[in-house]
């Protein structure tokens, strides 16, 4: 029986599923779709092509790279949808290679001449001329020229080892005496990723116009080969294995042993090499054999490569009349009519809906407790925060003024692993209480917990969040932040930091739903519920907003709730590896994607029945691993008004989107609306700000403390 075949008797019909990283690619299909939208703005096209490269990248260095292992350790077994590593990484390479120049071909025949006719312009070293030309090579020769070391390949100089996603450059040369059928010899030049990709240069007809590092370092190669003969010169990048890998029972000091492993990352298995399209075969074949890829494993790019750099050309162009119209995002009336943070929340629960609500209050409740009198203790959990972040100057602040200071650093967030072990270590010194967690779990779950001294007792202070605490990420990424004082939620988040840092038994949740402890399973308790109420000829909704969907046992349970009547709607703004329309299984499924300015961000789970309606917040995606090997957190929304605004206004303006939503088909590809009439991020922004002109009595500031 094979490996496919048992699978299928194993576990029953393959059919409701789509491949998981087939479905991933579906989802940068979308986002590859927005380039190619002539109606938005130029440079926000070319930031979404960086948001496309971006993706490929983490693709190769995550999910391509585990299917790779698969293989080499002859791992044959089937995934949900059926397929095995080596069907998976056949179709997926085929999948990449089309996005890749389909992206390509877009930015040479459109957005790049585009560029050009707004005056900003990409130029090669040969199209300068004069004075640009001459001020250029004195660039190269003061700033760039040191920096370069020629790394020649033969049998006394191994080949070089070069970094994850670094730009270098493979050159083919000769003595310049040599015979003419002589082998020609290969030398490496790594391109400075400290200075600039795009070289800023004056250049008559443009206002504004940049080189690309990598054409000027080869424009005056023939420099640091005196006396060789320059045959071809091209550029290339590698992608590596990027997950860290250990076992994490077996170490004595996490710290430690997550800072070997970040060194050792660095040395880990290419799994793909991208390299310009003019390379000679025998050049391209000694780079992959000493890289120790298959040919299956070489992209050629007839563009430029590392399309993931454009993002920074956005920083230094400027041309606001190219990008989307600016928003600020406004301050809650909530907070804008109290005097501080603990007073807003005192009053009542509070949710913020970023980016359209500033995060400022969140910050604000950090800043509050570090200084505030009252404050006995500061709990929070950390994930992925912004360098140089407020957040991290509250807490060895509060740590400095004498409160009880604990921060649970998740030393293993996914590509933020040395950032986070340089915060854990600044924040031990300053006094703060760090701890990382349960041994085998990834805390992923965004909590703070303040606990206040007032007239009346200690209360606690409770903010929960769908998003990291990042104040730069909440600019741009749609997020929720749940404030509350109420006394049974403080009760289960104390309790859980309690879990989290010391020795307890499981407590019995007031309110709260925890992973891996039980959310599944109460996850399946109210789908079942939901299907229940179905079955019995009454209507019932579910309504499911996430970041990626890949659980078998939630997918099965859903697909059973719409055979049952349920209406099963899913916002999923990532993979989603359950197939909809198929005849009496995902017919009453419909899987949405709202792809836009914002990235959508947060998580939202409804059910209603028969008029009954429960809504909750969560910190989890409806992903098997996040249920199985991570912290996750899922709170009831009780407030009536807070509810209704998830549900009438939040909801139900993004299920009604038919400007940026596509929908998910049959076959795992997503069908783009038709222009429409509603967007509903655009919505969201007129909302905050009509909400922001109805505030009566607006503060004069709304400041963090010094």
């Amino acid at each position: 029986m094979s490996s496919r075949q048992k699978f299928l008797k194993d576990r029953g019909d393959a059919a409701i599923f789509v491949n998981r990283e087939l479905s991933f690619l579906s989802f940068n299909q979308r986002v590859l779709e927005e380039v190619s939208d002539s109606q938005m703005p130029l440079l926000e096209r070319l930031r979404f092509a960086s948001i496309v490269s971006t993706n490929l990248d983490e693709f190769f260095m995550i999910r391509v790279a585990g299917l790779k292992q698969q293989v080499k350790s002859g791992v044959l077994d089937a995934g949900p949808d059926g397929m095995l590593a080596t069907e998976q990484l056949q179709v997926v390479r085929a999948k990449v290679s089309e996005q890749v120049q389909a992206l390509e071909l877009i930015l040479v025949s459109d957005i790049l001449p585009s560029l050009r006719a707004e005056g900003i312009a990409i130029l090669s070293v040969d199209e300068l001329m004069g004075e640009s030309r001459a001020n250029l090579g004195a660039y190269f020769e003061q700033s760039i020229f040191p920096m370069l070391t020629p790394l020649a390949v033969d049998p006394g100089h191994p080949f070089p080892f070069l970094k994850n996603r670094s730009l270098d450059l493979a050159v083919h040369l000769l003595p310049e005496r040599s015979v003419l059928d002589a082998s020609p010899l290969l030398a490496v030049i790594q391109v400075p990723s400290l200075l600039p990709r795009f070289v800023p240069v004056e250049e008559t007809g443009y206002d504004v116009a940049f080189v690309r590092i990598e054409d000027l370092v080869r424009s005056y190669v023939h420099l640091l080969f005196p006396g060789m003969r320059i045959i071809e010169v091209v550029a290339f990048r590698v992608i590596r294995n990027w997950d860290l890998s250990f076992d994490v029972e077996e170490q004595e000091d996490l710290l430690e042993a997550v800072q070997k492993e970040l060194r050792r990352r660095w040395r880990l298995d290419a799994v793909r090499l991208e390299i310009e399209n003019g390379v000679s075969k025998v050049l391209e074949d000694r780079l992959r054999q000493a890289l120790e890829l298959d040919s299956e494993d070489v992209q050629r790019c007839k563009g430029w490569l590392a399309l993931a750099d454009t993002a920074r050309l956005l920083e230094v162009i400027g041309r606001s009349d190219l990008r989307d119209e600016p928003f600020e995002p406004v301050l809650s009336s909530s907070f804008a009519e109290e005097e501080d943070v603990f007073a807003a929340v005192a009053r009542g629960d509070v949710l913020l809906h970023h980016p359209y609500e500033s995060y400022e209050p969140v910050l604000d409740l950090l800043a509050s407790a570090a200084s505030d009198a009252g404050v006995l203790a500061v709990k929070q959990t950390l994930y992925r925060m912004n360098p140089g972040s407020p957040i991290l100057d509250s807490l060895i602040r509060a740590a400095e003024n004498g409160k009880q200071v604990t921060a649970l650093v998740e030393l293993k967030a996914r590509f933020h692993e040395e950032m986070n072990v340089e915060w854990a270590r600044a924040l031990e010194q300053a006094g703060v209480h760090v701890v990382y967690g349960i041994i085998g779990l990834k805390t992923h779950c965004k909590i703070t917990l303040v606990v206040r001294r007032e007239t009346g007792g200690i209360r606690r202070y409770v903010h929960l969040g769908t998003g990291n605490y990042n104040e730069q990420t909440a600019k741009t990424y749609s997020d929720l932040s749940f404030f509350t004082a109420r006394d049974d939620v403080g009760r289960d988040i104390a309790a859980l930091f309690n879990l989290l840092t010391g020795y307890s038994e499981v407590p019995s949740w007031e309110k709260l739903v925890v992973a891996p402890l039980g959310l599944r399973q109460r996850l399946l308790e109210l789908i079942d519920g939901t299907r229940q109420v179905a079955s019995e000829g009454r209507p019932a909704k579910i309504v499911m907003k996430t970041n990626a969907l890949n659980d078998i046992v939630l997918s099965k349970a859903l697909v059973s709730a719409a055979q049952a009547g349920v209406e099963v709607v899913l916002l999923v703004r990532g993979p989603c590896t359950l197939r909809t329309g198929i005849r009496g299984k995902g017919d009453r499924i419909r899987v949405q994607m709202i792809v836009d300015r914002f990235l959508e961000h947060s998580r939202l789970l409804y059910f209603a029945r028969d008029g009954d309606e429960s809504v909750f917040v969560t910190s989890t995606d409806i992903v098997h691993r996040n249920f199985d090997r991570r912290v996750e957190v899922m709170l009831p929304i009780e407030d009536e008004s807070i509810k209704r605004r998830i549900v009438d206004e939040i909801l139900a303006t993004e299920l009604s989107d038919d400007t940026k939503t596509a929908i998910l088909q049959p076959n795992g590809q997503y069908l783009k609306s038709s222009e429409g009439t509603i967007r509903a991020q655009e919505r969201f922004m007129k909302l905050a700000h009509a909400r922001a002109s109805m505030v009566k009595k607006p503060r004069a500031g709304f400041r963090r403390s010094s």
